[in-house]
């Protein structure tokens, strides 16, 4: 992987921007929520992320590839921002827009969340997932979309692929005006010289706007925008930037301390990627972090997950 240029790349803006969408629809995230409201007062105080600017410059000297951007949810502040326009690949976290045309279609009519689905519709996929190690030969939709979310079941998601088809996810994710996202492929155990090389691309700076405009009710519409949040904060991956939470990852979507936290990860050979909302009493949060790394040895693996989990500890500073 090409070394990003630390200098160059990344940033720690102190002036507000806008997030990339129209001025009408910033105002409507200020007005809207989904029913787990988020703290409506102004962030606090600009925080430096030393620590994160300095795990990531040291992933980049490495020569990985970095892309990060986090945003205030209240008052559109780029908090953090390094090489955030870059498409790099996502893994997993391609699934969202997925499960957004799949809300969607369920919302419509266009789909029955009932409809009951055979396992072996489509192939075999033995390298992860839960469906797998289960009894049950099959399963009805809205199952399906719940193991996509909570664990990225590879097969859950290629049936799920299968029944909206590839057109309609990107019709919605041009819809969403997302210009540096793809869901490419299906999941596959290997890729040919045939196949798409990556399931997803993106950027760390839409992911970020994605997440934060689901919380706000901006996707399709507030009830597709709560169910697709609702499905994600059941997410059971919470061992990268989320591992700074303290959450249970079996049990985290109604937090005692009022803890708001939707996420989604990616994995692959090479590639750790995380997006998410994280909303405490003192301000709230869109982030995404992705890197690219060559998983050469379990060194540089865990080099890799050790920045997600400074981020997840200056994530908590920020928002507590």
């Amino acid at each position: 992987m090409a070394a990003l240029e630390p200098g160059d790349g990344f940033r720690n803006p102190s002036v507000p921007e806008p997030m990339g969408g129209a001025p009408e629809a910033s105002n409507a995230r200020r007005s809207q929520r989904t029913s787990r409201r988020l703290p409506r007062r102004a962030a606090v105080g600009r925080r430096s992320f030393t620590a994160t600017l300095k795990a990531l410059e040291g992933l980049a000297d490495a020569g990985a590839q970095v892309s990060v951007h986090v945003v205030d949810l209240d008052s559109h502040v780029h908090v953090l921002a390094g090489d955030d326009h870059v498409t790099m690949p996502v893994a997993g976290l391609g699934v969202v827009p997925l499960l957004i045309e799949v809300a969607a279609g369920f919302a419509s009519g266009a789909l029955d969340p009932l409809e009951i689905v055979e396992r072996t519709s489509v192939d075999a996929v033995e390298t992860s997932g839960l469906w797998r190690h289960l009894r049950a030969p099959a399963l009805p939709l809205e199952d399906l979309a719940v193991l996509a979310a909570t664990a990225g079941d590879p097969i859950a998601v290629n049936i799920l692929l299968e029944k909206v088809g590839h057109d309609r996810v990107r019709q919605r994710i041009e819809g969403l005006g997302l210009r540096r996202t793809a869901l490419l492929d299906r999941f596959r155990d290997r890729r040919g010289p045939d196949d798409a090389p990556q399931v997803a691309v993106g950027s760390a700076r839409e992911f970020a706007g994605l997440f934060s405009a689901l919380v706000n009710s901006q996707v399709v519409d507030a009830a597709v925008s709560a169910q697709v949040a609702e499905w994600l904060s059941l997410n059971q991956d919470l061992s990268l930037v989320a591992s700074a939470t303290g959450l249970d990852p079996f049990a985290h979507d109604h937090d005692a301390h009022g803890l708001l936290f939707v996420n989604k990860t990616g994995r692959d050979r090479g590639v750790r990627a995380e997006a998410g909302v994280l909303a405490g009493p003192r301000a709230g949060v869109g982030y995404a972090l992705v890197v690219c790394f060559d998983d050469l040895s379990i060194t540089h693996r865990l080099r890799a997950h050790d920045a997600f989990r400074v981020l997840g500890v200056e994530l908590m500073e920020y928002t507590h």
